[in-house]
């Protein structure tokens, strides 16, 4: 008798936990919804900030549309609002899987344009604080993937809607990895270490002879040169400076110990 009433109490503990476990469950309130309301749902709240509850929508329509136009557009709404939520690494891996999914969409200008915006944020936030850190160990990766991503996007897609702001955005990040090496060079320059700020302005010089860089570019190198008792290349550097920027302030000696913003980079 013992034994059996043990039994029965094990049978109802087991049943309040499950019936408790049944309770605690999430209710899907998207259950009876259709695609098109999901869809709808997920729109209004990243319209509305509501980024997190967008994300989870936009993931529950990738599944109940599975392979149709409706999917693919909730992957890349998705991805916008992972960018909107500043969750950079997650915008990039969801435009990845799109791009390796769907080759041939006809959406692919626009996922490339929003990686290459991705990007440009986190290049935004690389030159805006490169004043406070140590400028020899930065990193120009994301800028550069941006410029590749937006130059995909003119080539492949030159009649794009996005063609001519991925334009501007390529010379701004042109002109941005110019101003970067010479930051970085003024910053050799500074501390004595003339041989690293040759090298980095002479990238300058080389990787982008079109950017107004160019200019404090050549104006280092000569200083760099002359602290080194290098003479010919100074004169060089000089001739080639003079030809090029008559009239300019770098040719003055205002380059290293200027007072203009160096982001400022038109």
């Amino acid at each position: 008798m013992f034994s059996i009433r043990l039994s029965a109490v094990a049978i109802c503990v087991t049943a309040v936990v499950a019936l408790t476990a049944c309770s605690s469950t999430p209710k899907d309130e998207t259950a009876g919804w259709s695609p098109n309301k999901i869809y709808s749902e997920a729109r209004d709240e990243r319209n509305n900030g509501n980024f997190d509850k967008a994300i989870s929508l936009y993931e529950k329509l990738e599944g109940r549309a599975a392979g149709t136009p409706l999917a693919q557009q909730a992957q890349l709404e998705k991805a916008h609002a992972y960018y909107k939520a500043n969750e950079q690494a997650q915008a990039l891996a969801v435009l990845d899987r799109f791009m390796r999914l769907h080759p041939a969409s006809p959406a692919m200008d626009y996922a490339l344009y929003l990686k290459g915006l991705v990007n440009f944020n986190d290049n935004l936030g690389l030159f805006g604080s490169l004043v406070q850190q140590d400028l020899s160990e930065r990193d120009q990766n994301a800028a550069k993937t941006s410029f590749e991503s937006f130059r995909e996007v003119i080539t492949r897609f030159p009649d794009s809607k996005y063609a001519a702001d991925s334009r501007e955005r390529m010379t701004y990040t042109v002109n941005s990895l110019a101003q970067y090496e010479v930051h970085v060079a003024r910053y050799y320059y500074k501390r004595g270490a003339y041989l690293a700020a040759i090298n980095r302005a002479q990238s300058a010089v080389t990787d982008y002879p079109n950017a107004p860089a160019l200019e404090e570019a050549l104006s280092l190198l000569e200083l760099s040169y002359d602290a080194l008792g290098m003479t010919q290349l100074r004169d060089d550097t000089r001739r080639v400076m003079q030809a090029s920027f008559p009239k300019g302030n770098a040719a003055n000696g205002d380059a290293p110990g200027s007072n203009k913003p160096w982001w400022k980079v038109w």
